[in-house]
């Protein structure tokens, strides 16, 4: 049976999305398949309540657009700006709660465990991450921007990790 998750990589200025069909019916070799992907963006100057809104209102609309069953949302692991890492906790909260209000199951996956699902090394580089990704998926070019790329990591890595569990 086929799952339809999206990934998060969670931001205030630009937040990631990629929703991936996966599963024995995703594609002819069992491969994950791109449904969607791109990005939120909410301008710098913007009150941060007007941002989280904006937030809000796009991820519901994207969810009842691509119907995922499944979120995937890549963990705050680490940040040496506190004001960065407030503002990011906050989206990730606005993210939390439309996944919650849309009954979709929610998983959360750190950037190693993300990298080390991805290319087996969980200290990997950018771009061998985003490579992996249009590897994995069959694109023909890497998904800009990089956000979107890593929140496509994210759906893929539970898609594997569902697989072996």
């Amino acid at each position: 049976m086929a799952m339809r998750i999206l990934g998060i990589d969670p931001g205030t200025g630009i937040l990631g999305f990629g929703v991936i069909e996966a599963g024995k019916s995703a594609g002819p070799t069992g491969q994950p398949k791109l449904v969607d992907a791109g990005v939120i963006r909410t301008p710098v100057h913007e009150d941060d309540a007007i941002r989280l809104a904006t937030i809000y209102e796009e991820l519901t609309a994207i969810i009842s657009d691509t119907k995922p069953t499944i979120m995937s949302v890549e963990k705050l692991f680490f940040a040496r700006n506190v004001t960065t890492a407030m503002t990011v906790s906050q989206a990730r909260g606005v993210v939390l709660l439309c996944g919650q209000q849309a009954g979709l199951q929610l998983f959360e996956y750190t950037p190693m465990q993300i990298k080390q699902a991805i290319t087996g090394y969980g200290k990997a580089e950018k771009k061998q991450m985003q490579e992996m990704v249009r590897v994995i998926l069959q694109l023909r070019d890497i998904p800009k921007p990089d956000d979107a790329a890593d929140a496509l990591a994210a759906a893929i890595t539970h898609s594997m990790t569902m697989r072996f569990a």
